[in-house]
């Protein structure tokens, strides 16, 4: 299975909808990515595809400093799971994989 592209994700959380774009790409044969979203640019640490599961960690500032760790199933061009930020609830996460016409240059 492919992970590979420009995904849309929505995260629901308790202070409202989230959204980044997140670019997943091989690295030296290393699945490996970037996050894109409320006026930051992070880098994703621990990317595994593990058959149709993917996760991932990212360290975020805004709106506050949070460590998140994702855990996703992705389904085609849609993935659907959760993130995590310490002891916090569980927050959904949603996504769509862009077309190739749609993707960033």
């Amino acid at each position: 299975m492919s992970v590979e592209g420009t995904w849309d994700v929505s995260m629901s959380t308790p202070i409202g909808t989230i959204k980044a774009v997140v670019e997943l790409r091989r690295d030296d044969g290393v699945l490996a990515g970037t996050a894109y979203g409320t006026g930051e640019e992070v880098t994703l640490g621990d990317v595994v595809l593990d058959g149709n599961r993917l996760t991932w960690n990212q360290a975020i500032t805004k709106p506050m400093r949070l460590n998140l760790t994702f855990t996703t199933t992705v389904d085609g061009d849609t993935l659907t799971g959760t993130s995590r930020a310490g002891r916090l609830p569980a927050s959904k996460v949603t996504g769509l994989r862009r077309t190739a016409a749609e993707r960033r240059p």
